[in-house]
């Protein structure tokens, strides 16, 4: 059966050195049923995510400015959609403010890498979901040599001072690295290949970033490690497991939920005399 407690303490990444290898892609931390009891308990999570998304957003009715911001990040076929629709699915969508960042436009890149990020942070009360995020600028970027190495050095720090202004802002920040192992990627680029219904999903490039995988691994080594402080910690959540992801990320954004010990928010009115006016109408 399930075991759902501190699912969060168990997937974080501990400061210090970063080796992924350390990390098995196909582990169940935290649970010790199957699949059919990994996609039941999902469910179950439902009741409680919904009623913690609504005290955080009728908390910012009354005046409170915090809100959540979940950060995904992975390799091509990680899973960051199916997260988008198993986990994040499991809240009223009217509360959730979801990005994808793809590469910067003309006008983005006459500014600062983290300009367009910092437009898209979620307003109180919201639920901000990042598919893809400001990490792309330190990832793709190092692999692909797309800026100086200088210029990426200055970004890691440029991201712990954004992420540390966001948290004291009041935001929540859950940063979730979607973890699968090279021979899971290609069972699932090779489906996509098989289906002509999935071919869409489909990119040849994939192929020539699949020949970067050690590298894109020893980029996300640095990043988790230069990037892991205690107000955003990283997390490493085992994704060859399609079920056990799902039920991770949902499991980790009801604990931060949790944590936030959201309260109903007083009412500006007495709600006895409102009774009576209502009576008489």
């Amino acid at each position: 059966m399930a075991r759902a407690a501190s699912i969060t303490s168990r997937l974080r990444v501990p400061r210090g050195k970063v080796r992924l290898s350390d990390h098995d892609p196909s582990a169940t931390r935290g649970f010790s049923g199957r699949k059919r009891d990994g996609e039941g308990a999902l469910r179950a999570l439902a009741p409680a995510l919904a009623d913690l998304q609504e005290r955080l957003f009728a908390s910012a009715k009354g005046g409170d400015t915090r809100s959540l911001l979940l950060v995904l990040q992975g390799m091509d076929t990680s899973g960051k959609g199916g997260v988008l629709r198993s986990a994040v699915g499991l809240f009223d969508p009217q509360g959730v403010q979801i990005k994808s960042f793809k590469a910067p436009t003309a006008v983005e890149r006459k500014h600062d890498f983290l300009w367009r990020i910092e437009k898209e942070v979620p307003a109180a009360g919201m639920i901000g979901i990042f598919d893809r995020s400001h990490y792309e600028d330190v990832l793709i970027a190092r692999v692909r040599k797309l800026a100086p190495a200088k210029e990426i050095e200055r970004r890691y720090g440029a991201i712990d001072d954004f992420e540390a202004r966001l948290a004291a802002s009041g935001t929540v920040i859950v940063k979730c690295m979607l973890h699968i192992s090279p021979e899971e990627q290609k069972k699932r680029l090779l489906a996509r290949l098989d289906d002509p219904t999935k071919h869409w999903k489909f990119n040849p490039r994939d192929v020539d970033e699949r020949v970067l995988w050690p590298a894109y691994q020893a980029a996300y080594e640095v990043a988790l490690e230069r990037c892991n402080t205690e107000q955003a910690p990283w997390l490493v959540v085992p994704s060859d497991r399609k079920w056990y992801r799902n039920w991770a990320v949902a499991r980790v954004l009801l604990e931060a939920l949790e944590a936030m010990e959201l309260a109903w928010p007083k009412a500006a009115f007495d709600a006895e005399e409102q009774k009576l006016r209502l009576a008489a109408t």
